[in-house]
């Protein structure tokens, strides 16, 4: 039976109880899954986050740069190894695209962000997002990219945050509804994000004791033998 008045769809009262009830997850999520310390990683999109809203029983650290690419994070490793966080959230590489850099500049800079932390900090728990949709023209290169980063991501005992089938549109662009202009998040756009970000962070937390060390080889974009 259909409420008068109703259309049958989503009421703003519907859309208050649902993002209660996402804040309310991603709270249990910092204090069930004992996530201790969080480090979100990368660019615009982090810093706009306001992640520490929604894990209010974490100590949550936002070290998104506006502007920031691959290459940046990378000349930032030690002071953001430093801090010692139990759990990193990695989002990085959309401006990479904008300065016309290669997928194997991108993939290898980011397999270097997550061996350095994997190395200096064995026990962290790591979380890497897929690059997000920025515009048809640049679709190829970031399913190319995301490819990549999956594949990549068990390697270094470290989960993987698939957004596409969230936020990606049938041009693999950013659904409308989710962003201002196609680069960016809305609080819409995040809210979706934080609905799949709370499976994601539990089932890295739950990820079995890493047994072996990882490797990476040496090439032009990566740093030689991480371990």
């Amino acid at each position: 039976m259909t409420m008068e008045g109703s259309d049958g769809g989503e009421t703003a009262r519907d859309a208050d109880e649902r993002s209660t009830m996402s804040e309310r997850s991603m709270a249990d999520a910092g204090r069930d899954f004992q996530l201790g310390k969080v480090l979100f990683i990368g660019d615009s999109i982090i810093q706009a986050g306001a992640w520490g809203d929604w894990l209010t029983e974490s100590t949550v650290v936002d070290e998104g740069v506006g502007g920031a690419t691959t290459a940046d994070v990378v000349a930032r490793l030690p002071e953001l190894v430093a801090q010692e966080p139990d759990t990193v959230v990695l989002l990085i590489g959309t401006n990479d695209l904008a300065w016309h850099r290669t997928t194997e500049h991108v993939v290898r800079n980011i397999e270097t962000v997550v061996a350095t932390f994997r190395r200096d900090l064995p026990d962290v728990r790591i979380l890497v997002t897929s690059v997000l949709p920025r515009g048809h023209e640049f679709a190829p290169q970031i399913r190319e990219i995301n490819r990549h980063l999956w594949q990549f991501a068990p390697t270094a005992h470290a989960g993987y945050l698939d957004l596409w089938p969230v936020l990606a549109g049938e041009d693999g662009g950013l659904l409308e509804q989710y962003s201002p202009d196609g680069l960016h998040l809305n609080e819409d756009g995040y809210h979706a994000w934080r609905e799949a970000l709370g499976p994601a962070l539990e089932a890295v937390v739950r990820m079995p004791p890493r047994t072996r060390p990882l490797t990476l080889p040496y090439d032009e974009f990566a740093r030689p033998k991480t371990a």
